[in-house]
């Protein structure tokens, strides 16, 4: 069952397009993140979702009915925004119920969903305490609470965690997953960080100026991006993206760049390669090797590290080849391997990927 749907939704702002015919589907009671860079229109889509804003074109559907035209209260959905938006003036009970009240909810009513809300996020103890007695992760757990408070099977969440610090997040990342399992609800979330996407989607949704480029469950949009923006965005740190050109030769297909040259295994609903064609070559940071034990069937180079930068159990490696900027990724085991500022790298044929130049559509990658 498909629980939120945008169909052909198009937005305008002073006659400039913002959304693009946007088109996708949420399904009931999962975890789906809307994922993209700052200013790609995710939060606009969010502002459509809510009720905030109305589409310039297309419709938006919740549990199978249009709602393009109806107010956020007439939607029946939890809201948590992006900031903590606590009322000073009310204590932290009043904070949660205040959604409820709003709507004129009995006040039994109220207290026990007040109180299931502070039990699924820890925060009971608070329930006395003033917005100012509180820390950042306490108030942000408050404002989850609030969003949660109302009892519906749609929640929308408006990159809720942005500025806490990483330990926090990861605490409430599972804090998270478990509601929204304990709901039995669907949750829509948008973010711009690559790592939190993957730590909580279930399906992933990439916008990218304006239009949905590549939707699906994440670890599958992850391993094989069908797009190079895909590819580009999605991972820490940010994939090696470099020109290339694919031509026929000899019998077979090949890629030639600035680091390397190989054989191509095309994918089969690519289309033929007439000539010379320019493409853009992917490689993650975790398939770039350094000083690799056995060389047999790797794409091998020398290249120079530029920066170290150590971050515990793995250390991102900037390096610098042909005059291409590289990003390598060494796990802590490994890091004794760089002695020198001189290194060999060394790719598996089958970790490049090659998109089109001009489309950004996935081709293939290189043959073993």
């Amino acid at each position: 069952m498909i629980s939120v749907e945008f169909k052909g939704v198009t937005k305008e702002y002073h006659g400039q397009p913002v959304l693009k015919g946007v088109d996708f589907a949420v399904e009931s009671g999962t975890f789906s993140v809307i994922f993209g860079a700052p200013g790609c229109g995710k939060s606009v889509i969010l502002r459509l979702l809510t009720g905030l804003e109305k589409p310039t074109a297309g419709q938006v559907l919740m549990r199978g009915g249009d709602v393009s035209n109806m107010s956020p209260g007439e939607r029946n959905i939890g809201y948590v925004p992006q900031m903590f938006a606590l009322y000073p003036h009310y204590k932290v009970y009043d904070n949660i119920a205040y959604p409820l009240r709003l709507i004129g909810v009995p006040e039994k009513d109220v207290d026990r969903a007040v109180q299931q809300a502070a039990d699924r996020l820890r925060i009971t103890p608070l329930l006395k305490k003033s917005p100012d007695q509180l820390s950042g992760g306490e108030k942000q757990r408050v404002a989850l609470a609030r969003g949660i408070v109302k009892q519906t099977d749609i929640y929308v969440l408006d990159d809720p965690l942005t500025g806490l610090d990483f330990k926090l997040r990861e605490q409430l990342f599972d804090d998270l997953r478990q509601m929204q399992k304990a709901l039995q609800a669907t949750f829509v979330y948008t973010t711009s960080d690559p790592l939190e996407t993957l730590m909580l989607a279930e399906d992933v949704f990439v916008v990218d100026a304006g239009q949905v480029i590549e939707m699906g469950p994440a670890e599958e949009v992850y391993a094989e991006p069908q797009q190079a923006r895909t590819m580009e965005l999605l991972g820490f740190p940010v994939a090696n993206l470099f020109p290339g050109q694919l031509q026929a030769r000899e019998g077979k297909l090949w890629c030639t760049t600035k680091l390397f040259e190989f054989p191509v295994q095309m994918l089969p609903a690519a289309p033929p390669v007439a000539g010379s064609q320019e493409v853009s070559v992917a490689v993650r940071a975790q398939d770039v090797r350094l000083d690799p034990e056995e060389a047999n069937g790797l794409l091998t180079l020398k290249a120079q590290v530029t920066l170290k930068e150590d971050l515990g159990g793995e250390m991102v490696v900037h390096l610098s080849a042909n005059d291409t900027p590289l990003v390598a990724v060494v796990r802590q085991d490994e890091i004794h391997r760089l002695t020198a500022d001189a290194v060999t790298i060394g790719v598996a044929p089958s970790a490049v990927v090659l998109y089109a130049g001009d489309t950004g559509q996935r081709l293939g990658q290189g043959a073993e």
